[in-house]
Formats: structure tokens, sequence, C-alpha cells
């Protein structure tokens, strides 16, 4: 049985978390954000730095605060359910990583350092197509990457190849090329990162190893999710506060069995989504041999099905859901983008599938 219970402390981050949000991220500094062209609003990256998001898994070794997965995943609900702009998950990500592993290099220990405590910034970088090959003594790194977010203003990337030869890299964004994409999303700012041969030194090569690089794949699937559900738990709020006090035939539209019955099932799907985002999250801190079908459970299953939930709030807003002015169009498009980037629902079905397969090979070798 799984406890899916908050300790206190992390009661207390996640409230800490929304109260900051909604103090200094309301839905006009997202629109300001978009209009000025910006990826992060840096009042609010200083912010959350000082609340400890950045350096939140980054050991204490390195001057974090030494948690895992779950309580990154509460930050991340958060920062969804305020559609906030900024790579906060990937900073945080990106600093764990270099600051993983028996003997990190001087050069990744001292990047933790830094990524945890906000002083630099990182994206995350994951794409079939991108190549590590050795030559000589190099590692020659080659490819597009598509889907970075804010790669733009990031200092670092946390680079995973997952090809025939696997790697973990961090690698300096002056190294790459970025090209700002126009997407559906307006609350994030996305590029492609364009590799051209860039040399990649040893002591940037955070692992060689299949797992490895399987393993933070596992992570920001998981973190999306934990986004996506922030946007659903907002478009349901959004929602039931629109049906309480819209009228229609003199009685509130909330008042209708259809519209209950609407309400109850984006409830009981992010409930759903809740248990497979913090289940996974649970089996990648405990380092469980189903994370990765976890993670992939959690992705699937919010990529199928977020989208539904923000069609019902669509539906129920009625006319005034589809103009500007309203902020219901910021979530709807979070939710889109989020229903797609790291993986979409088929694409984690096959790795289930797969993981699936290996599992049977293994018990019928036994």
């Amino acid at each position: 049985m799984v406890d899916f219970e908050l300790s206190e402390e992390q009661a207390a981050l996640r409230e800490a978390s929304r109260d900051l949000l909604t103090s200094y991220c309301p839905p006009h500094l997202v629109r300001s954000v978009l209009d000025a062209g910006l990826d992060v609003d840096e009042k609010l990256w200083s912010r959350g730095a000082r609340m400890g998001w950045t350096g939140l898994a980054t050991p204490e070794a390195q001057g974090g605060a030494g948690q895992g997965l779950v309580e990154l995943c509460l930050v991340a609900e958060e920062l969804g359910r305020a559609a906030a702009p900024g790579p906060f998950v990937e900073t945080a990500l990106a600093s764990m990583s270099a600051a993983w592993g028996p003997d990190p290099s001087d050069l990744a220990a001292q990047a933790a350092t830094e990524l945890g405590e906000g002083r630099l910034k990182a994206g995350f970088v994951h794409h079939g197509s991108l190549t590590a090959r050795r030559e000589g003594q190099d590692l020659v790194l080659s490819g597009r990457a598509a889907a970075v977010h804010a790669a733009a203003c990031t200092d670092w990337l946390l680079v995973t190849v997952t090809g025939d030869e696997p790697y973990v890299l961090l690698v300096q964004t002056s190294a790459a090329r970025t090209e700002r994409r126009i997407t559906l999303d307006l609350t994030r700012s996305w590029y492609d990162v364009v590799f051209d041969d860039v040399t990649v030194a040893d002591a940037q090569v955070l692992s060689d190893r299949p797992d490895d690089a399987n393993r933070w794949v596992d992570a920001m699937a998981i973190l999306t999710a934990a986004d996506a559900l922030g946007v659903g738990q907002r478009l349901l709020e959004m929602t039931v506060g629109h049906v309480t006090v819209r009228e229609q035939f003199g009685r509130p539209l909330g008042s209708f069995q259809a519209v209950k019955h609407k309400a109850a099932d984006m409830l009981i799907t992010l409930r759903g989504l809740r248990a497979a985002t913090y289940y996974a999250a649970m089996a990648f801190d405990a380092g469980r041999d189903d994370t990765t079908m976890a993670a992939a459970v959690a992705k699937a299953f919010a990529s199928e099905r977020l989208p539904d939930v923000a069609g019902e709030a669509l539906q129920s807003h009625g006319g005034i859901g589809f103009t500007w002015e309203h902020d219901l169009h910021l979530y709807l498009r979070r939710a889109t983008v989020d229903s797609l980037v790291h993986g979409t629902a088929a694409h984690h079905h096959q790795r289930v599938l797969a993981h699936l397969k290996r599992s049977t090979v293994t018990r019928q070798a036994a």
C-alpha cells in the first residue's frame, strides 16, 4: 500500500510555493513576460531561488536541501497551477544530476552548487537524433533537439543521449545554437537547440551508462506530468468558480446536473493523475525497478487525459473562454503543450510495452 499523504515539511513547501506564486506570479505577470518576449521574469526567478526551488534536490554537500523528486514535483505542480514562466525545474534537475554519482568532477560539483543557488540557469535536452561520438580523446556532440524550455536564458544544458552510445552531459549553452520557436504555449518560451560538432570535455560527462540516461529522461517526464497536474487543478478551480456565479434560466450553471457531472469527471481525472505522478516520483526516489514504467504511465495519462480536462473547462466557460482577455486560454495552451513535450502518450505507451516485454523475458529466463 502506498502512502500518498504529505509530511508536514512537504505540505509547508507546497503552501509556501503557492503563496509566493499567488503573490508574485499573477496572470498579468505571465502576460507581461510574453509581451516582452522574455524567457523568465528575473524578480520571480530570484524569489524562487531564495525559496530554495532550484536547490531543493541538490545534495547538502553542494549547499542544497538534499530532497528528492517528490519535493520537486510539489514545486512543479504549483508552477503549472500558476502558469509560471522560467526553467525552475530544469535547473533543479540539472543541479541534482550534476552532483549525482559517487565522484562528480570539480566542474560538475561547482555547477551543481551554482545552479542550486539559482545563480545560473539550466535547460533539459533530450532527442533521439542527438549523437555523441568519440574522436580520439574528445567526445563530440551533434544533432538538433526540439522543445527545449527557455534555452536562450540558460547557462548550462543537461543533455541526455539515449542511442547506442548513451551519455549524460553538462554542456554550456554558449557552445550550441538556439532557435526560438512559435508554439501554442504562451506561458513559456520554447527553442530548438543545435549542436554542430560540439566538443565535450571529460569533466562535463556525468555518465555513460544507459540506465543513468534513462533515469533523467524519466525524471523530466514525471516533472512534466506534475506541471500538467497543476494546470489541470487550476482549470478545475476556474471552472467551479465560473459555474458557481454564472446564471442560466435564473439558476447558477453549477446547479445543473450535466455541469456537475463535468466537474466531477475533471476531479476524478486529476485524482488519477495525481496518484500516477506521485507514485512515479516516489519510485524514482526509492530507485525502484519499475520507475521507467511508472514514469511512462504518469506521462501517458497526463498526455491523454489533460486535454479532456481542458476541453471540459472550455465548454463550461462558454463563449467567454474563447476570448483573449480571459485567462483560461493560457492554461488551455499550456495543457496542450504539456501533453506533447517530453513524450506523447503513444511514445510512453511504447515505453510501457517495452518494459513489460523485458520483465516477461527476465521472468522466463529465471
